[in-house]
């Protein structure tokens, strides 16, 4: 039989887990109307910024977005001068999208003050404390992935 303070610890992290990504959702759709953009393209340029160029495909794979809804949120992106589409040098068949770090740059200064607090939040914490939030965030990453696969 479980006991009551781990059932309780089950449910705070569950209602803290759901309200986490909830603010996440408000947070990044708000930076991303300060720019023109909708939370779906925000978040598809912090994918590029982490894999660097990708192409449409790869970004229907990393988003669970289709082919067609990529290909319109690549010309939106297009559009605001945040990415541009490149040929392979060697295959000229293969479109890359690659980032344009300068106009990222607006997106990324409202994140400045954001990543600061974030960081003396996890001054609060003890390793082995970082180290369990971070193998419960990236399994719970994992997770959400598998389903929407």
């Amino acid at each position: 039989m479980p006991n009551a303070r781990r059932e309780e610890l089950i449910v705070a992290v569950i209602a803290a887990s759901q309200e986490s990504s909830t603010t996440a959702v408000f947070f990044h759709t708000a930076i991303a109307e300060r720019v023109g953009l909708g939370a779906t393209d925000e978040k598809t340029l912090f994918i590029l910024s982490g894999a660097g160029r990708l192409t449409a495909g790869e970004i229907a794979q990393h988003t669970g977005l289709t082919t067609a809804s990529v290909t319109s949120l690549i010309d939106r992106l297009e559009r605001k001068g945040f990415v541009q589409r490149v040929r392979d040098a060697k295959d000229r068949r293969k479109i890359y999208v690659e980032l344009n770090e300068a106009k990222l740059a607006e997106l990324t200064q409202f994140f400045d003050s954001f990543q600061g607090r974030f960081g003396e939040l996890l001054d609060a914490y003890s390793d082995e404390q970082l180290a369990a939030i971070a193998d419960f965030l990236t399994r719970a990453a994992q997770m959400s992935r598998a389903v929407v696969a």
